[in-house]
């Protein structure tokens, strides 16, 4: 499916006027858009890092002109499962550190639970404000060839990329100014103040004006572009771990020149194992000494909170349908792709005979890293992964291959059509915010449905329009959601709704 063009080749409704526009531009000045939003990126310092060969390679972030397009009310149905998802998730880890009903019930496995790399012990009993746990969260999403979005994968732990949906929406406002006086496009520039608002309710009791820090790795993480882009946004104070000290009181302060002040809550792009070398791993020079004790203390609120990784595993999200209908009493507004799990010996069995057909995905890896997709893998390559399978069952993960929507890209001066997902932010508190449309990300690559920048993807600006100026409100396309729980044989048959190697 492509998400511009019909079957005919012909503009859907929610793109004519984008489409009308790039006919009249031609593709001389579309090229020299392009070129502009390439400088832009360059003069505004948008960067992203690979890690190759043990060194840091900063890079210009990769980005196409040409939008992708989403009618608005599709979205909001979108928005509407994306806030039921994250609801039910947060109920979830909240139970899995407290009373674990939903095991005792029977729903979830305890030797999943037992199994997972990413349960903290040190986190058993604490009770987070509003019950929430992953407070940022970024949920990848699909579409395949009748355009019906699934969820691909939760990001739970620390979800990286909004800062480029607000970058991508900026170049893109100064590339096509034509288009957003005369279409109703959803901004995304208030996520930062919906952002600051979350974290300042995270605050403890009886605090009315938090110091907010934004807890980063240092200059050289893949992703500090986007701690420094956000702490400047929101007007946060930009801090590493040395920066911070917890005192006798159990209290967070921050060293400045006039002194100790205390710090109330903390927006950490820090992973658990990092986090406190008094709790987790010793030999951490990035985290905070202490810093598990004065939040489980109530003296500062950290998002997201310490242990929400929980949830963040390939394998678990093999049960979210589950989750949604045990905490919710709801079936699932947004599908999982069907998957199989290969803890179980039936399930295991079939993705060894169909390793072929299917994407094998290890449970905690992100990037794309790990991914086998079965029918672009050797022999050898498939051999190996049957291999990884067997020797650690819990941690694999298979589903079908999805043919992924496509977008026209501009590739060597014309459009082309290439694979794209899309990673949406939401976040949790008292309330839900869901952006509007979210990081596309595509794969440049002819055919590749890897669409991570950091294995040569790029990205796109996403544009939700609510009314076309033809036509009032774009009509909605979407389709019936298939069973999210499907058996071996079911998924066999859907073969073409299953996942993407993203």
């Amino acid at each position: 499916m492509d998400e511009l063009l019909d079957e005919n080749g012909s503009p859907r409704d929610a793109a004519a006027a984008l489409w009308s526009l790039l006919d009249r531009l031609g593709p001389d000045e579309l090229a020299a858009r392009q070129q502009a939003t390439e400088l832009d990126i360059l003069t505004m310092g948008i960067t992203f890092t690979v890690y190759s060969d043990g060194a840091n390679i900063d890079r210009a972030w990769p980005f196409d002109v040409v939008p992708r397009i989403i009618p608005g009310d599709e979205w909001t149905a979108v928005e509407a499962g994306l806030a039921q998802r994250l609801r039910a998730v947060n109920m979830f880890i909240d139970d899995l550190y407290n009373d674990q009903r939903i095991i005792d019930d029977g729903v979830f496995p305890a030797e999943l639970l037992a199994d997972s790399v990413n349960f903290r012990p040190e986190c058993v009993g604490a009770r987070p404000k509003f019950g929430v746990w992953a407070h940022i969260s970024g949920s990848d999403l699909v579409r395949d060839d009748d355009g019906t979005f699934y969820v691909l994968e939760d990001n739970l732990r620390v979800p990286s990329g909004v800062s480029y949906v607000l970058e991508n929406r900026a170049v893109t406002k100064r590339a096509f100014p034509e288009l957003f006086g005369h279409n109703q496009i959803r901004p995304v520039d208030s996520y930062t103040d919906e952002l600051n608002k979350l974290l300042s309710s995270l605050a403890p009791d009886g605090i009315t004006d938090p110091t907010i820090a934004v807890l980063t790795p240092g200059i050289f993480n893949s992703a500090y572009f986007e701690h420094s882009f956000l702490a400047q946004r929101m007007g946060a104070e930009l801090v590493e771990g040395g920066d911070l000290v917890v005192g006798d009181d159990d209290c967070v302060y921050m060293h400045t020149i006039d002194g100790r002040e205390r710090v109330d809550v903390i927006y950490r792009r820090i992973d658990d194992l990092f986090l406190d070398p008094e709790a987790f791993r010793a030999d951490s020079l990035l985290g905070v000494s202490g810093l598990m004790r004065a939040w489980k203390a109530g003296n500062v609120g950290i998002a997201n909170a310490p242990g929400a990784g929980v949830a963040d595993d390939k394998c678990v999200y093999a049960w979210m349908p589950d989750i949604i209908r045990y905490y919710l009493g709801e079936e699932p507004k947004i599908a999982n792709v069907p998957t199989y799990r290969c803890m179980y010996d039936d399930e295991r069995e079939f993705v060894l005979e169909h390793l072929d057909e299917l994407v094998m995905k290890p449970a905690n890896e992100s990037g794309g890293y790990g991914i086998t997709i079965g029918n672009r893998a050797s022999e050898e390559e498939l051999r190996a992964c049957a291999e990884s399978i067997l020797a650690d069952p819990r941690n694999w993960v298979a589903q079908p291959i999805i043919n992924l929507s496509t977008v026209p890209t501009l590739i060597d001066g014309e459009l082309q059509p290439r694979h794209v997902d899309l990673r949406p932010f939401i976040l949790t508190g008292e309330g839900s915010y869901v952006t509007a449309g979210g990081l596309t990300r595509v794969a440049l690559k002819e055919g590749s449905l890897i669409v991570n920048s950091s294995q040569g993807g790029g990205s796109k600006d996403t544009w939700v329009v609510d009314h076309h100026p033809n036509n009032g409100t774009a009509p909605s396309t979407e389709s019936p959601l298939p069973s999210p729980s499907p058996s071996p044989s079911q998924t066999q048959s859907q073969s073409h709704t299953g996942g993407g190697g993203v």
